[in-house]
This record gives C-alpha cells, structure tokens and sequence, in this order.
C-alpha cells in the first residue's frame, strides 16, 4: 500500500511539473523477455540461452554449479535429486538445460517447437520460466 501511494504521489508531482508520466507495467509478458528473434514465441535456444544467463547469475560461489540453496527453490527438492545424475547434490549448466529442456518441451502441448503465451501460462510453462528468471 505504500508503495503505490509512493508511486502514486511521484506520478502527481510530474504531471504537476507538465513531465508525462507512464505507467508501469504490471507483469512483464514473459514472451517479449526472451524472445530474442521477437517472433511472438520463444524456442528452445531461446529459452536454453536464458536459462544460461540464469545460471551464471545463480552461481553466486562460481563454482560452475548451483545447489539448492542457490536454485533458491526453482526446483523441488525431488526434482534437483532426479536431475543429478552423479549425486553430488549440485547442477551442472548441462544438467540444468537438461531440465530447461524437458520443462520447454512439456509446455509445448502443440508440439510446434515454439512455446507462446498461452502455453507459458499453464502450469508446465510456469515451471519452465522458474528456471529462466
């Protein structure tokens, strides 16, 4: 409540100063955040390419592996132990797209190869793009 009326307050003073005021957006459209070709869809390179980026942000220790605590519960704890293949507790960037890769192609009900908003939305898709923020 107090940030809106932060919000709101800043967006009285510019319009009081003649600045035009936008609003922000409310949820960023997750299509348009990784759609690097900006087809309207998202791959799975895109989405691999994202999950990438994830990764490196995670790897807060840079050890080139996440654990739970730096998966920050992007996957269940049941989930992490099926993704490990060698058991050491830890995700490789393999491993980890290797996971991008069987959420990516659960979303893709169509089987197109291409993931929209609608299929981002369900709940295999939301799964996904756990792993790609």
């Amino acid at each position: 409540m107090m940030l809106r009326y932060a919000l709101a307050s800043s967006a009285i003073v510019l319009m009081c100063a003649g600045l035009p005021v936008q609003a922000a957006p409310h949820k960023a459209d997750p299509v348009k955040l990784f759609d690097t070709d900006n087809d309207g869809t998202l791959d799975l390179q895109e989405a691999k390419k994202a999950a990438a980026a994830a990764f490196a942000k995670l790897d807060m220790d840079h050890e080139g592996t996440l654990d739970a605590r730096e998966l920050h519960g992007r996957l269940a704890r049941k989930d992490l132990k099926a993704a490990d293949p060698d058991h050491d507790g830890t995700l490789t960037l393999d491993e980890y797209l290797a996971v991008v890769t069987e959420r990516f192609n659960a979303a893709n009900t169509d089987n197109d190869g291409t993931l929209d908003a609608k299929e981002l939305a369900t709940p295999a898709g939301r799964k996904l793009l756990q792993l790609l923020r």
